[in-house]
């Protein structure tokens, strides 16, 4: 396999393990090389995802019952954490096609128009979206250690927003427009954060002595999903209240259960997991039930995201177009992934995460 710059899932694989085996330090800087996100409301429409069965990470598509599986992106140096716009027409992600670090694009839902948002020597992750499409969250490092930012969603106005000693990584916008949750940890531990969309009133929503990560927020903003190992073992996928109470655990299996992220209707969640050896994509009904599979191969699979489009439209039932190689700017929808060997990952271990949230990205680097 080629050793891209995005997080590459055989050393995700190895990594989560260590979480598995409770190393808090790691398991938490592990979990920040993941990616947070919101469901917009709508129809479900298609779910985005990264994998590696190419030979090195891409982004794909598929429908949401795992059919029609189309490549979007085509490059040597990885693409990956793909989130959707709120009108599902456009793709922000990141590539590690300039330069070997983590940057911010985006591109239609087709894979065309793939064009650079974040351009600087640090690291730019985990986009974002806001819900009126004309921002995007994203974390970087470039002040020195991982912090959240947010732009304008054509790249331009890049301003920082949390500022603590600790990493701070994995923004996700409420679809309600007026808050971001976020990963930290500025208290030792790995614990999920809510801010004001300016970066004001920071409170912390989880009070675990384990990991708390990839805050993940429904369409009517009322619940955020997130995975922890607070009940120890492996990763597991949770469920509360938007105010952090009421934690509800919906997974319950040996093998890892991580990041993850809810339909645009609110009826479904879906998740990676590693219980068929290695990572692949399912869905469940948002109460835990009718885990299903929707990947089956033997490379890995992560960072879904679901799509959302416009009430009463039908969700496409053929596979949109390929991307011919380089970036493609998306119309409506994107997220990018992270890097491939083990120096990526330190890089995402620092603290790399970012939502999209509108018409802005909020991102955070680390070297």
């Amino acid at each position: 396999m080629q050793n891209s710059g995005l997080l590459n899932i055989s050393w995700r694989n190895v990594l989560l393990v260590l979480v598995a085996i409770a190393i808090p330090m790691i398991a938490s800087a592990i979990n920040s090389a993941m990616h947070a996100r919101a469901a917009f409301p709508g129809s479900n429409g298609m779910i985005a995802f990264t994998t590696n069965r190419d030979g090195d990470e891409e982004i794909y598509v598929m429908d949401a019952d795992g059919t029609a599986q189309t490549r979007l992106t085509n490059n040597s140096s990885g693409d990956g954490l793909p989130a959707w716009s709120p009108d599902g027409s456009r793709l922000a992600f990141i590539s590690f096609r300039d330069g070997g670090h983590a940057e911010i694009y985006v591109m239609n839902a087709d894979g065309t128009g793939q064009t650079r948002l974040t351009n600087n020597p640090a690291v730019d992750q985990d986009p974002a979206w806001s819900p009126d499409g004309s921002k995007i969250g994203f974390y970087s490092d470039r002040d020195g250690d991982a912090e959240i930012y947010v732009m304008n969603a054509d790249g331009s106005a890049q301003a920082r927003l949390t500022n603590s000693p600790g990493l701070d990584v994995q923004p996700a916008w409420s679809p309600l427009g007026s808050k971001i949750a976020f990963a930290s940890l500025r208290d030792g531990n790995e614990q999920i954060y809510v801010m004001n969309e300016d970066g004001s009133g920071q409170i912390r929503l989880t009070g675990s002595s384990f990991v708390d990560s990839t805050p993940n927020w429904s369409p009517d903003g009322a619940k955020i999903a997130f995975h922890s190992n607070r009940d120890g073992g492996s990763p597991q996928i949770y469920v509360m209240n938007a105010d952090g109470s009421a934690p509800t655990r919906l997974t319950n299996n040996p093998a890892i259960e991580a990041e993850p992220a809810w339909s645009p209707d609110g009826s479904k969640i879906t998740f990676f997991t590693k219980r068929d050896g290695n990572f692949q994509i399912y869905a469940m009904n948002a109460d835990g039930t009718a885990q299903i599979r929707l990947t089956n191969n033997l490379a890995s699979e992560s960072a879904p995201d679901w799509q959302p489009l416009a009430t009463n439209t039908p969700a496409p039932t053929t596979p949109l177009p390929s991307s011919v190689g380089g970036v493609v700017e998306l119309t409506a929808n994107g997220r990018a992934g992270d890097g491939g060997g083990l120096s990526a990952l330190v890089l995402v271990a620092v603290g790399l995460a970012g939502a999209v949230a509108g018409t802005s990205l909020i991102y955070s680097r680390r070297r």
